[in-house]
């Protein structure tokens, strides 16, 4: 029975050798890599839902109305003078507030200007 027992020993110390890298993964797990695939997954949901009419921006900074959809191709209306530009489906940002939502003032301004 005690050549049993040094091999039990042995086993134990390989796994406490190997604990903290397993919980160092489950941690990375958790912590990045989890939240970094809901975060692709919710752009990828966002990029596939636009529809021609909606205000986006690009990560190149420009903001215009979709005004047609081909594949991967969008085309977007980039101010008032209608300038019209072709860009990837990926190279969106988000979707935008549409202008014509106004802001209103605090009412607590309002009442200090009085």
């Amino acid at each position: 029975m005690e050549g049993n027992m040094p091999g039990a020993s042995d086993y134990m110390t390989l796994l406490m050798q190997f604990a903290p890298l397993v919980i160092l993964i489950v941690v990375f797990y958790f912590l990045l890599i989890r939240p970094q695939r809901k975060r692709d997954k919710a752009e990828r949901e966002m990029r596939n839902s636009i529809e021609v009419g909606d205000e986006i921006s690009t990560i190149g900074g420009f903001i215009g109305r979709v005004v047609s959809i081909k594949d991967d191709v969008l085309v977007i209306e980039s101010s008032n003078d209608r300038t019209k530009l072709k860009i990837y489906r990926w190279a969106i940002r988000g979707k935008e507030a549409p202008a014509t939502e106004t802001v209103e003032a605090p009412k607590e301004a309002d009442k200090d200007a009085k």
